[in-house]
């Protein structure tokens, strides 16, 4: 269950994987292997999710409840439920007898009976006199007292014991030529339904199935996808993915890789292989042109802000000098009249309908009433606000 969980971006705790499953009878158990054992249908799916689909739910709908925490409420509804159910009556204490035994008379030693008959004097046949028997187990002590005279809360709930093949034993990995068999080729293909590149796909594949040296390696995975055909469909759904990505995050590449859940190396190595580098340069220079001849003023000013975008671009440098540029031509006309930075900058974003806090960020960061100051001999200084 919790490997499943994993596999269905939702991984669980221990303690919430055993009371999901704490709400399923032992009848259930090879249900819970036969749906744990396949690729989820949908993602993402935690244990209670996973219990949801078990009675009856779709695994789409399960999904979406498990986006907006609906089993965040069933799971404490449980708890409540297993709080307020009533312990059970603890077992009647021995009394010992302290009553002092009454002499016994000497009677002359009984001659000793043979097994037979003693077994039938004391009415026991001799098969349940020779049977082994079953040790009790040992009262547990009861849990501490505080001061206020209540047991800690979190010792009143008697928690489900682990249950599972998974709980402490990973699963068996076999060989990635099961793979390259005929049967293989399905695997494959619900596989790379649900991972959007091979990368993942990998990540995937490498938790059941060992390599020829170790550890799975993509050169191994690309040869088995290539045997069954399924290599053009691959590069396909990579080739979507990884562009639609750079559109969505405008060109920035460090974002890029995060959203796609690669490495900047892998993210490299991947456009590469799809023969994207071209294409890829072609979008980042859209961009950067776009970002150095913003019309807007407020939009360039924002961007001012975005350091990171700026540095992943490449202009960072050309932005800024560009920017400085523009905003000494701005303020010149208004630096004499104005006292302080804050009034400077008010003075102008008004003036050319711009937001006054990104105008004075640019104007502190820049520095550019500083350096106007400074070419401009007399000019009285400003303070600050």
């Amino acid at each position: 269950m919790s490997d499943f969980c994993r596999r269905a971006r939702s991984p669980a705790t221990p303690t919430e994987v055993r009371e999901a499953l704490a709400l399923l009878s032992e009848a259930d158990d090879f249900r819970v292997r036969t749906l744990t054992d396949t690729e989820p249908a949908a993602t993402p799916l935690g244990p209670f999710a996973v219990v949801d689909v078990l009675k009856g739910t779709d695994p789409a709908l399960a999904a979406v409840r498990q986006g907006c925490d609906y089993y965040g409420v069933v799971q404490e509804l449980a708890r409540v439920h297993e709080e307020k159910r009533p312990p059970a009556p603890p077992p009647a204490p021995e009394v010992p007898s302290f009553a002092t035994p009454a002499p016994r008379a000497a009677v002359p030693a009984p001659v000793p009976a043979k097994p037979e008959k003693a077994a039938r004097s004391s009415g026991e046949t001799v098969q349940a006199r020779i049977a082994p028997r079953k040790r009790t187990a040992p009262d547990l002590t009861p849990p501490e007292v505080d001061e206020g005279g209540e047991a800690p809360s979190f010792l009143k709930r008697d928690l489900p014991k682990p249950r599972g093949r998974f709980t402490r034993l990973e699963a068996p990995r076999t060989s990635f030529q099961e793979l390259t068999r005929s049967s293989g080729k399905e695997t494959l293909e619900a596989a790379m339904e649900a991972h959007e590149h091979r990368f993942a796909l990998l990540s995937s594949l490498a938790q059941q199935y060992n390599g020829a040296r170790g550890d799975l390696t993509l050169e191994e995975l690309e040869g088995v996808v290539g045997a069954h055909g399924l290599m053009g469909a691959m590069e396909t759904r990579e080739r979507t993915a990884v562009l639609a990505a750079f559109t969505d995050q405008r060109g920035a590449a460090g974002r890029v890789s995060w959203a796609l859940g690669l490495s900047p190396s892998e993210l490299q190595q991947l456009e590469k292989k799809l023969g994207l580098t071209r294409e890829v340069e072609e979008l980042r220079e859209r961009y950067r042109r776009e970002a150095l001849t913003a019309r807007n003023l407020t939009a360039r000013l924002d961007l001012l802000g975005r350091d990171k975008y700026l540095a992943d671009l490449g202009i960072k440098k050309r932005f800024t000098d560009m920017l400085r540029r523009e905003l000494e031509m701005l303020v010149r006309d208004e630096l004499p009249g104005a006292k302080t930075l804050a009034e400077l900058a008010d003075t102008v974003a008004r003036k050319h309908g711009a937001p006054s806090e990104l105008m004075l960020r640019a104007l502190e960061r820049l520095g550019v009433a500083e350096s106007l100051r400074k070419r401009t001999p007399g000019s009285s200084p400003h303070s600050t606000p």
